[in-house]
């Protein structure tokens, strides 16, 4: 079993619980940083570019949280893992798909409005029926959508909204931009998220938050 994209190894213990133990896990990353905090949830740890990582024996499942939205390619990329798999194998995946929410919107929005500025590596993905075309003729799939609902505490330092997208969907952008320009386009967003997530009484805010998951089984 190969967590594709596993960080601190989050969900090792989740994997471990639904498959079992006598399973062989292992974790993918690229961040050296983060297969360190790792270390000791998986089996093994391999350190590599998800995007063009390769197993040296086919895996059972490749499972991926939250990791593939920053690739590109997805219609390359999903049949390329899923010819990785033994027969019978399943790619499991879940993304957020907030990309049409004002959450991720606003960003791009407000960003080519006050500078001009159309980033290219922001997380993206294809809508549902995309996906399904690219994975329906791998195997059996099944696909679907689920919003959750976070509730965000208060900040003293902005929106919550716009604090918790600027740590996720905008870091590549702000970090594309000088200081001055990064601090006005965060102003902006604090605006506009307010009006598009109001706060309440006590300054925290009920954020709906929808994410695709997929699997197919070759």
């Amino acid at each position: 079993v190969v967590d594709l994209g596993c960080g601190a190894g989050a969900v090792s213990e989740a994997l471990r619980a639904t498959l079992g133990k006598d399973r062989q896990l292992v974790g993918v990353d690229a961040s050296a940083e983060m297969l360190a905090d790792a270390r000791g949830r998986y089996d093994d740890l391999v350190q590599a570019d998800i995007a063009t990582w390769q197993p040296e024996t086919p895996p059972a499942l490749i499972f991926s949280n939250a990791a593939l939205q920053w690739l590109g390619d997805h219609e390359v990329l999903l049949p390329r893992l899923a010819a990785t798999l033994t027969p019978g194998g399943v790619l499991a995946v879940q993304m957020p798909h907030q990309n049409d929410a004002p959450s991720h919107r606003t960003w791009l929005h407000l960003a080519h409005e006050l500078f001009g500025v159309e980033p290219d590596d922001v997380p993206g993905i294809l809508e549902p029926a995309a996906y399904h075309h690219v994975l329906a003729p791998l195997g059996e799939v099944q696909l679907w959508e689920t919003t959750y609902f976070q509730a965000l505490a208060p900040s003293d330092d902005g929106h919550p909204v716009r604090r918790f997208t600027e740590a996720t969907f905008a870091r590549p952008l702000l970090r594309s931009l000088d200081p001055e320009r990064r601090a006005a386009l965060i102003a902006a967003c604090d605006a506009a998220m307010a009006g598009a997530y109001p706060a309440s009484e006590d300054g925290s805010v009920l954020f709906p938050f929808q994410r695709l998951f997929f699997t197919v089984r070759v």
